[in-house]
């Protein structure tokens, strides 16, 4: 005799509380196994590959850790110093152009009167100027400090270069017998219920974390080699950066072609061609996105509204730190198919349609 659904609720419900506290209290030590069981998930399907070709899982799992430490290695190598070394002259620049502000205002409001004879009063643009620059200043010290000191509690060397990697190994060896395992464990019950929700979870992750997770690779790499063409100081980086954010659609390029362009009027004022050039790389990479590679990489039917990401990375990095952004974009989309499930559920139920049941 199957347990009625209150007692059902009651005993899941305590399951699922038990592990929000379980992440609350050990964000900070689970973050070497999330990131290894996020990366062992993105890389089951190669594995699968190699096997559907003969290999056995060991051997697949083999070839796909060289094929990894050649690519870090390549990274560690040409890419990632470019990228912190432009990424520093990126803060030297704003720093320089914030103690900057007055004078460039001074002159800005010469220009205007002189062009259109409209007189602003530079007394107290500039005092406004002094106040952000010092607000801004002092800001930056204070997110620079906490950034390096979080990332020095919760990502250490032996994270990243020695626990990650084995348990990621691990993880992926026995990724097939870890799920037929769980799935034996599932109430008879439920079980088929169960996984139609998981495989069409399964779907929605595929979907947007391999396949927006390309798109966010495709456009990096776009946006730092064509500015990089263009000469444009720091490019390499804000192209970089604005990839990385394009897991949010249109932010990344607002908030690229932003950083770009200012840089640009910088860099290029009386130029204005090339500014024009930086800002019709954005553009380009936009129109490339919405109708070639979000359709064919990503598809329609992922189902997470760009708002509910922000949101959930805000309440889960606010919630959990670290551990919470690292999950928020999985855990959305589990929340995500649940809800559309028991929305399905509601409209098929008696108190729905009523006792008559109304269409």
């Amino acid at each position: 005799m199957a347990l009625p659904v209150r007692e059902q609720a009651k005993y899941w419900g305590i399951a699922l509380a038990v592990f929000v506290l379980i992440l609350w209290f050990l964000g900070d030590v689970l973050t070497p196994f999330v990131l290894a069981g996020a990366i062992a998930y993105l890389l089951d399907p190669i594995a699968d590959w190699f096997e559907a070709r003969g290999l056995n899982r060991g051997l697949s799992v083999a070839i796909i850790s060289v094929i990894a430490v050649l690519l870090f290695a390549l990274l560690l190598l040409l890419v990632i110093p470019t990228l912190i070394g432009q990424a520093e002259g990126l803060f030297a620049f704003f720093a320089d152009l914030v103690d900057r502000a007055p004078l460039l205002a001074d002159q800005a409001g010469t220009w205007i009167d002189a062009r259109f004879g409209i007189t602003i009063d530079e007394q107290a643009v500039r005092e406004q100027l002094i106040a952000v620059g010092e607000f801004v200043r002092d800001r930056s010290g204070q997110l620079a400090t906490g950034v390096l000191s979080s990332a020095a509690s919760l990502v250490n060397v032996v994270v990243l270069f020695v626990l990650v990697p084995v348990i990621t190994v691990y993880l992926l060896v026995d990724w097939d017998r870890m799920v037929a395992r769980i799935d034996d464990l599932l109430p008879r019950e439920h079980a088929p219920t169960i996984r139609r929700i998981f495989a069409e979870i399964d779907q929605t992750l595929a979907s947007f974390i391999r396949g927006q997770g390309t798109v966010c690779l495709i456009l990096g790499t776009f946006y730092a080699i064509a500015l990089g063409i263009m000469q444009l100081n720091f490019g390499i980086v804000i192209g970089a950066f604005a990839g990385f954010v394009s897991f949010i659609p249109y932010v990344g390029a607002i908030l690229g072609g932003l950083l770009a362009i200012g840089v640009a009027l910088v860099q290029f004022w009386g130029d204005w061609w090339w500014i024009v050039g930086v800002a019709l790389v954005f553009q380009v990479g936009q129109v490339v996105e919405g109708n070639i590679l979000t359709p064919n990489l990503v598809g329609s039917s992922v189902g997470l509204h760009p708002v509910w990401l922000i949101l959930a990375l805000a309440v889960f990095g606010a919630l959990f730190g670290f551990i919470g952004l690292l999950i928020a974009v999985p855990v959305a989309a589990v929340i995500g198919v649940v809800a559309r499930f028991g929305v399905t559920q509601y409209r098929h139920s008696e108190l729905y349609r009523g006792p008559d049941g109304a269409p």
